[in-house]
């Protein structure tokens, strides 16, 4: 028998694939137990992963031989589920979208703790009034731009009629990665479908009873937007429980105390309550913060509070 000479017809295939060298990515959705990563030559692939190896739609990550590993973050966001968990839902992300709609109302304080966790992540918080052609919008919009407006960019948008819809997207065009939150059934992918008709997303309906939304969005995807940018669409969640704010720090980033934080409190640890010499409290006396921004800020600093009452306990 004749020896196959070396270099010969035995000589293994080279792997077009390129799975022995290092490829970077981004992970553009996260499926439970596998993500899909866009590569920087633009080919998208599924790599299997651990349910819990905490990985988020926006890591940048490296793969070799089906292996990966992520890179660290530039920023993250991470909020507290109605159990009390923590969960990390983005990452290097640049601004924070808070969708809300005259129907569904958003939960109470929602849009309150969605700018306090985007100030702590060092995002920018805006605030998008979707379905601006239903009955009674203007009034409902007129108030949020009243409280919010002089704070934050506030955009007024309608799926249906178009309404704000150029002027959103040349925000979102200036190279911003955008995460967008709100409640289940405020309009989410009818307002992405408007903004980027390609993707064709599943629009939901109402259910009657209650006038709540079902999640027709059930991953997190990250999208490149015609115009320029990058926005992450997620399910709908009802609770944006705060993640590692304490209560000392609550009143430096709520949305409406920044006159007051220009100043100082008489105390260092003033919790802005009945403390002599309070910053906060003398501006809601003159009128220049709202009895009812000052009452919001009360009832989020006691479910602060109460939290960190069940952590000792539980420590």
């Amino acid at each position: 028998m004749k020896r196959k000479k070396k270099g010969g017809g035995g000589q293994k295939k080279k792997d077009s694939s390129g799975s022995g060298s290092e490829r970077k990515g981004v992970i553009v959705a996260h499926h439970g137990i596998a993500v899909d990563i866009l590569f920087e030559s633009g080919e998208r692939q599924k790599v299997k992963v651990k349910r819990r190896a905490g990985h988020v739609v926006g890591d940048n990550v490296v793969v070799k031989d089906q292996r990966l590993m992520r890179l660290p973050r530039r920023t993250q966001l991470c909020r507290r589920d109605s159990r009390g968990s923590v969960r990390t839902v983005g990452a290097n992300l640049d601004v924070l979208g808070i969708v809300v709609s005259p129907l569904p109302l958003p939960t109470p304080g929602y849009i309150d703790q969605a700018i306090v966790a985007a100030r702590e992540a060092d995002l920018t918080p805006v605030l998008v009034i979707n379905k601006g052609d239903l009955e009674d919008a203007d009034t409902f919009a007129a108030g949020l731009t009243s409280t919010y407006g002089g704070i934050l960019d506030v955009f007024v948008v309608s799926a249906v009629t178009g309404e704000g819809l150029d002027v959103l997207k040349l925000y979102l065009g200036q190279g911003v990665r955008s995460f967008f939150v709100g409640i289940t059934g405020v309009g989410k992918c009818g307002r992405l479908n408007a903004i980027c008709p390609t993707l064709d997303l599943r629009v939901g309906e109402l259910y009657e009873m209650g006038n709540r939304g079902c999640n027709t969005t059930t991953v997190s995807t990250l999208h490149s937007l015609p115009g320029g940018g990058e926005l992450v669409d997620t399910p709908g969640f009802n609770e944006f429980g705060l993640v590692d704010i304490s209560t000392d720090d609550l009143a430096g980033f709520f949305p409406g105390f920044e006159e007051a934080m220009e100043g100082s409190c008489h105390f260092r640890d003033c919790r802005h309550r009945t403390e002599p010499g309070c910053a906060v409290s003398e501006l809601v006396e003159s009128g220049r913060i709202p009895e009812e921004r000052y009452n919001t800020y009360l009832e989020i600093l006691a479910q602060l509070e109460a939290g960190d009452a069940r952590f000792k306990t539980r420590r």
